[in-house]
């Protein structure tokens, strides 16, 4: 046997697929210890019960069926949202970055990702740090991809540690064709010693789009300084306007653009910069001239562009001085009784005529935001002024200090978190790219930053933005991140009660989620009533929360668990694993009489182990089938043993 056959015959079936995709594959692809086991993770993870908490939980019923709050492992977390999968608009997260002790890892979840072992911290001296990170992330970013919209957006926050690391795993689940942005914003304005080389003052967001073709990027709000730049000297019947550029690159493709313009004021020819053309049309610009009080014609010069100029009519270049400089001071004359007339043509002259040309440019002809760049220096402006910078300063996206003390505002001092990301960094990511009735997950939800800023956008702009956060925390330390830290950032944001006392309520809502038992056949068919009461209702919640028709849960009733939008009830007929839990006549007078006394639609939704009643008006649920599909488990794989099959 060849060492060849050898090592064939050694390798397992996955590893071998795995190579093939590498070898035969004409996207990126990275390459990691036991990433053929990382690949199918997702695959092989449970979904969860998810039960609300209701002490966790703020605001009216309406707006909690709109956002959740979800406490537990994030892969369980996206897993369990089944039905959220092609309805997100936007990811927006910042996992950890692998600066040591800030992740764990636990080397059973490469064979059995259920394991309930939340694993150890991964150190900084750890030599796989590198490899265990890349483990840790790849199924969950493939999940993301699957959350997503075919319009949908993932913006990912990382610092220079798995900046090349998160971008290879991104270009091969995403494709690098879809790569939207590598934004490089400046976390800090205080540069620090760093081993005596470059001290690190920024960060990056990532973004990657699930099909670049179908995405959007939306426009940044134009503010006061920027609006404070028009004007209307001059009583234009269209409004304010300011001065723009009257020339655009484009030399080399619009040849018959080059050539000069005689000034009405001065007599001066005016040529675009190198490498420029003027931006409008040959007819436009003359017409614009004329409108000044003088007549103009073509002239070819010998001034190497190569169209004739425009120039005042009877001009040459070899007149006399006195011809030439009469024709001048009189387009000057009439030029100057034109200024004083008001609404300027299109195309002025700067410095009181005096100066280089420039059109006017209307605020109500301009678009109605700025178009973003990578480089983020102001919060007004239309073009960048700095060239061949790629970052976004601490003016414009704020930075990690700031985000620190928005949180000691909020919450007050001692939440532990030295590092934040700003909430003005995460607005503008959901600006861009997710619509005034999105919905924005944050699969590493922290302190709560990503909900602050979709409370915080709603409340200034009227949108109706939702959001999923999900937070583990350090169960540990007996610190669940999400009922303290994060669940008091949101109470705070949404009725104006800081720490600091400065608030303003924003409004909003939010059901509290604590991930529980897993979900398959035998542990449905276990369950007591109150947590299958639970499975039911969250089942139904995400299709309906879209539009805020999630089910309303209802207390004190036999069988009428939950109301819907349609105001139709949901009925639970299941007392425990020994109880028969069959649907029967008697079963059926007793939900109607339960409805009628709540004035529900005669429709009902009933949820049973066995239907041995029918009847028009009742949809029946099987226990534990339709829950198993509803969350998105193939029912033919299940092992659950039941007569009722």
């Amino acid at each position: 046997m060849s060492d060849l056959e050898a090592v064939l015959n050694q390798a397992s079936v996955e590893d071998l697929l795995a190579a093939l995709e590498v070898k035969t594959g004409s996207a990126v692809q990275t390459t990691f210890s036991n990433k053929s086991k990382a690949t199918k993770l997702a695959l092989q993870v449970r979904p969860r019960v998810m039960r609300p908490v209701k002490k966790n939980s703020l605001g009216p019923a309406e707006g909690q069926r709109k956002n959740l709050l979800i406490e537990g492992d994030n892969l369980q977390a996206l897993v369990t949202l089944y039905k959220e999968r092609g309805q997100v608009d936007l990811i927006l997260t910042d996992p950890p970055y692998n600066t040591g002790n800030d992740f764990r890892y636990n080397d059973k979840w490469d064979d059995d990702p259920n394991d309930q072992g939340i694993g150890e911290f991964v150190s900084e001296d750890d030599g796989a740090k590198h490899t265990k990170w890349m483990r840790f992330m790849y199924p969950r970013l493939r999940l993301m991809k699957e959350m997503l919209r075919p319009t949908g957006v993932l913006a990912i926050c990382i610092d220079h540690r798995e900046l090349f690391h998160l971008g290879q795993m991104l270009d091969e689940i995403f494709g690098e064709d879809n790569r939207l942005a590598i934004i490089n914003w400046e976390k800090t304005y205080s540069p620090k010693s760093h081993d005596g080389h470059i001290s690190s003052a920024t960060e990056y967001v990532l973004v990657y789009a699930k099909d670049k073709s179908r995405t959007e990027t939306g426009l940044f709000e134009r503010s006061e300084s920027t609006l404070a730049r028009y004007s209307n000297p001059d009583n234009d019947l269209d409004g304010d306007w300011k001065p723009g550029d009257a020339m655009a690159m484009g030399a080399s493709t619009h040849a018959g653009q080059v050539y000069g313009i005689q000034s009405p004021f001065t007599g001066s020819l005016e040529y675009p910069t190198s490498e420029s053309c003027w931006r409008s049309e040959r007819k436009k610009m003359k017409a614009w001239l004329q409108e000044w009080g003088s007549a103009y014609e073509d002239l070819v010069l010998e001034d190497g562009r190569p169209s004739p100029a425009l120039v005042l009519k009877g001009w040459r270049p070899d007149n006399s001085p006195a011809v030439n400089e009469a024709i001048v001071a009189r387009a000057e004359e009439a030029a100057l009784k034109r200024q004083q007339m008001g609404s300027w043509p299109r195309l002025i002259f700067l410095k009181k005529g005096y100066g280089r040309p420039a059109l006017k440019r209307h605020i109500k002809a301009a678009k109605k935001g700025i178009v973003p760049t990578t480089y983020w220096a102001r919060d007004l402006h239309e073009l960048p002024e700095m060239l061949g910078s790629t970052s976004w300063n601490h003016e414009e996206s704020g930075h990690s200090q700031s985000g620190v003390n928005e949180l000691t505002a909020l919450v007050g001092k001692g939440h532990g978190f030295s590092t934040v990301k700003p909430l003005k960094l995460m607005q503008k990511v959901i600006q861009l790219w997710c619509p005034q009735s999105g919905l924005v997950v944050d699969p590493f939800a922290g302190s709560g930053t990503t909900a602050h800023a979709v409370l915080k956008l709603n409340a200034e702009a009227g949108a109706d933005r939702r959001f999923i956060m999900i937070e583990q925390g350090r169960p540990e330390r007996g610190d669940s991140y999400a009922q303290t830290l994060t669940v008091s950032r949101l109470n705070a944001a949404i009725t104006g009660n800081w720490s600091n006392g400065k608030g303003t309520p924003l409004g909003g809502a939010y059901t509290f989620m604590k991930l529980e038992k897993k979900v398959d056949g035998p542990a449905l068919l276990q369950m007591e009533r109150a947590e299958m009461t639970d499975v039911v209702v969250f089942s139904h919640m995400s299709n309906g929360r879209q539009r805020g028709l999630g089910l309303q849960p209802v207390d004190g009733k036999s069988y009428l668990v939950a109301v819907n939008g349609q105001n139709e009830g949901f009925y639970l007929i299941w007392e425990g694993s020994e109880a028969p839990n069959d649907f029967t006549e008697d079963e059926y007078e007793t939900c109607v009489e339960e409805g009628e006394s709540l004035g529900l639609s005669p429709v009902y939704h009933v949820y049973a182990r066995r239907e041995l009643f029918q009847r028009s008006g009742v949809h029946y649920y099987q226990i534990p089938n339709r829950i198993l599909a509803d969350f998105g488990l193939d029912v033919r794989s299940e092992p659950f043993a039941s007569e009722a099959n």
